[in-house]
C-alpha cells in the first residue's frame, strides 16, 4: 500500500516486476518510437478515411462530374493514390518496427510485439536460433526472425548483453570461424 500526493491510499496487486510478462518473460527491449509509430499510422488511416467520405461532396460542389472523363480519371487517380498508397506505404516501412521484446530464458525465445494492418498488437514468438542478421545492411531491418524482417534499436537495450545474445554476438568466435570455413569450402 502507497500513499499518493494526495493522502489517497492505492493499493497495487501486480505480482511480477514491471519489466516481466508472465506469458511472454522478461522485458529486454522497449522501442522509444512506439507511440510516434502509432500516431503516425493512425493519423494517415484516418485521413484517408475522411478522404473517402468526403469525396463524393467534393466531387458534386467542384462540378468536376461535368468535364471530360479524361480529367475525371486524372483526378480520381491522384486521389485515390494518396487515398491508398500513403497508408499501404507505412505499413510496409513500419509493421517491423519492435514495439516491445520479451525474453523466455527456460525457452531461449523471444516474443516481439509489433504492430498489425488495422493497428493492432501482434506477437511474433522465435528462438534465437531464427534469428538472421542480413549480410547487407538493409534500411528498416536489423535482423530477420524466421522470415520476418525486425527493427531494433541496439542503443535501447537497458543490458547490451540481452542484444548481444539475441543477434548471436555471444556465440563462441571459434564456431563462427569453422561456420565461415565451411561456407567457403561450400561454394
Amino acid at each position: 500500500q502507497v500513499t499518493s500526493s494526495q493522502g489517497v491510499a492505492v493499493c497495487s496487486l501486480s505480482t511480477s516486476s514491471p519489466h516481466e510478462h508472465p506469458e511472454h518473460g522478461r522485458l529486454v527491449y522497449k522501442g522509444n518510437l512506439a507511440k510516434t509509430v502509432l500516431g503516425v499510422r493512425f493519423f494517415s488511416y484516418s485521413t484517408s478515411i475522411f478522404n473517402l467520405f468526403m469525396m463524393p461532396y467534393i466531387m458534386l460542389q467542384s462540378g468536376i462530374g461535368v468535364e471530360s472523363l479524361l480529367i475525371q480519371g486524372a483526378f480520381y487517380g491522384v486521389i485515390g493514390f494518396f487515398t491508398f498508397v500513403t497508408p499501404v506505404t507505412l505499413h510496409v516501412l513500419t509493421k517491423g518496427y519492435v514495439i516491445r521484446l520479451y525474453y523466455k530464458e527456460e525457452k531461449d525465445t523471444y516474443t516481439a510485439i509489433t504492430y498489425n494492418a488495422i493497428l493492432a498488437e501482434k506477437a511474433t514468438v522465435f528462438h534465437q536460433k531464427d534469428v538472421k542478421i542480413p549480410d547487407i545492411t538493409k534500411m528498416f531491418t536489423t535482423f530477420y526472425a524466421k522470415t520476418k524482417s525486425m527493427l531494433v534499436n541496439p542503443t535501447l537495450f537497458p543490458n547490451p548483453q540481452d542484444y548481444n545474445h539475441l543477434m548471436g554476438y555471444d556465440k563462441d568466435p571459434l564456431f563462427k570461424f569453422e561456420e565461415l570455413k565451411e561456407a567457403d569450402e561450400r561454394k
